[in-house]
């Protein structure tokens, strides 16, 4: 079992290789694919009292964080399709812990599930068209000013989605 500061990151922070290769992308890519298939795995049988389990003191609950990942994830492909469309957007960032207190995270998780599943293929059809001019093109994120090339991003989003996977996995384990 991981300890509450442990399953802040279960993973681990993400980090980003220095030699982003084709290989790395579309093993990221994989993980994206699957990841809500491994979600909805992770959540099926929970009962309601468990999916308003926090995955740690002062966390989320785990409804929350279901509900997160496609917000999350709708949130990223926007971002793509920019930096496909404009010259290094500057993107829109959102208030995530307002997000999450907000009427729709207290319904069922069914329909963040479904979200999951469309926004997912969406994801994975864009990436899967990408060439490699399309990787390089950035956005930049106008609270930490950085501007990152797209191939570093779709890395982001495969390790965010494992990142909250295992929050998942690790919380009920504990049941």
């Amino acid at each position: 079992m991981l300890t509450d500061e442990q399953m802040r990151y279960p993973i681990g922070k993400y980090q980003a290789p220095e030699n982003i290769t084709k290989e790395i992308i579309t093993g990221w890519i994989d993980r994206i694919r699957a990841l809500p298939g491994k979600v909805r795995s992770a959540t099926e049988s929970l009962t309601d009292a468990q999916l308003d389990t926090p995955y740690r003191n002062g966390g989320w609950i785990i409804r929350q964080v279901v509900h997160h990942i496609p917000d999350s994830h709708m949130n990223s492909l926007m971002r793509f399709k920019w930096a496909m469309t404009e010259d290094n957007p500057t993107i829109k960032p959102y208030d995530e812990a307002g997000f999450a207190k907000l009427a729709d995270y207290k319904l069922p998780i069914a329909s963040s599930l479904t979200l999951l599943d469309g926004i997912h293929e969406h994801m994975v059809a864009l990436f899967e068209s990408f060439t490699d001019a399309d990787l390089e093109r950035t956005f930049t994120h106008p609270e930490s000013k950085e501007t990152n090339p797209l191939k570093k991003i779709i890395g982001l989003y495969a390790w965010h989605g494992d990142h909250h996977l295992a929050q998942i996995t690790e919380t009920v384990k504990k049941f």
